[in-house]
């Protein structure tokens, strides 16, 4: 691999892993602070792609940058206001059961309004083509779209800690969760700031359905393809550490488009990182596998070593 293709390589890994870090950050936050883990926010990018491609349609792609992490949102909080509230003091099981089962709901609706093909939701005009070139006329390219996914998931990530740190709002959010008594004796509502965090953490899995919708493809299955790696994202980063789930994010979306570039067998890359592995080594149908073949299962191998090593993950507090 010349320095070129490293480089766009690189670049590309940075982009996959920051759009994973938008997916995932809506889910460190509802958890951090409610203790609810969501099984359906996949189901809420899947819905946050499909509204921005009606959007799109009617108004162009960038009002549906805002209108459908907006209605997302609002669906989120109308479920937590309507539905999770009131299995909340049941525990943690009913509320895994209540968000399992939304995520279906979703799938059924989604695939009664738009059907069950990918619908064309492409990247707007004025994002296509190629940012720079490495390499000359004919070298390696990086897309606008992926640069304007960076910058996207950037300016998510600061105006977060902006908000969580510098503003009142923030501060009323953090001392819910810890001491929500004297929040109400203060006058605030705790239930309606519960009520928005969750919502914020849906519009977060809409607005990264509006980037990712284009970028990948739009149909009913993009929830499951999704769903698995955000909750690896979220273990590994450490449970409700946003910080850690920016660094998992990036890791992982790094790691496996390396791992998709690597065209050789899996004995001799290891052979060349010095471990003396032969064909009579666990068999030689095993060593014959190309890395980019295994770059699939790559981010639940090292969800498993972080699981044992390091079991509140890489910036966590909480064990498990």
């Amino acid at each position: 691999m010349d320095l070129n293709t490293f480089t766009i390589s690189l670049l590309n890994g940075l982009s996959y892993g920051l759009l994973l870090f938008m997916l995932s950050s809506g889910l460190t936050l509802i958890f951090s602070m409610m203790g609810v883990l969501n099984f359906a926010h996949a189901s809420f990018y899947m819905l946050g792609a499909y509204i921005a491609y009606t959007t799109s349609t009617i108004l162009g792609f960038w009002p549906a940058l805002i209108v459908a992490p907006v209605l997302v949102g609002l669906l989120g909080a109308l479920f937590e206001r309507y539905c999770l509230r009131r299995v909340h003091a049941f525990g943690h099981v009913p509320e895994l059961l209540i968000t399992f089962g939304l995520s279906y709901v979703i799938l059924e609706v989604v695939q009664l309004i738009w059907g069950r093909s990918s619908v064309n939701y492409v990247v707007p005009p004025e994002l296509s083509g190629p940012l720079f070139r490495l390499g000359g006329e004919n070298g390696v390219q990086f897309p606008k779209y992926r640069a304007f996914m960076m910058l996207i998931a950037f300016v998510m990530l600061i105006s977060i800690w902006l908000l969580l740190t510098r503003t009142r709002i923030g501060l009323v959010i953090q001392a819910s969760l810890t001491h929500p008594e004297t929040v109400e004796a203060l006058g605030h509502n705790v239930p309606r700031v519960l009520m928005l965090v969750f919502g914020g953490g849906c519009a977060l899995a809409g607005l990264a359905g509006v980037i990712g919708g284009n970028a990948f493809v739009t149909e009913p299955g993009m929830a499951v393809s999704v769903g698995a790696i955000i909750f690896v994202v979220v273990v590994v980063g450490g449970m409700g550490s946003l910080a850690g789930a920016f660094v998992a994010s990036v890791l992982i979306g790094v790691i496996q488009t390396f791992a998709v570039a690597i065209d050789v067998s899996l004995m001799s890359t290891l052979n060349g990182l010095g471990m003396a592995i032969t064909n009579e080594t666990f068999g030689y149908e095993l060593w014959k596998l190309k890395v980019s073949q295994i770059a699939p299962i790559l981010p639940f191998v090292f969800l498993v070593l972080i699981l044992i090593f390091r079991p509140k993950g890489l910036l966590g507090t909480r064990e498990g």
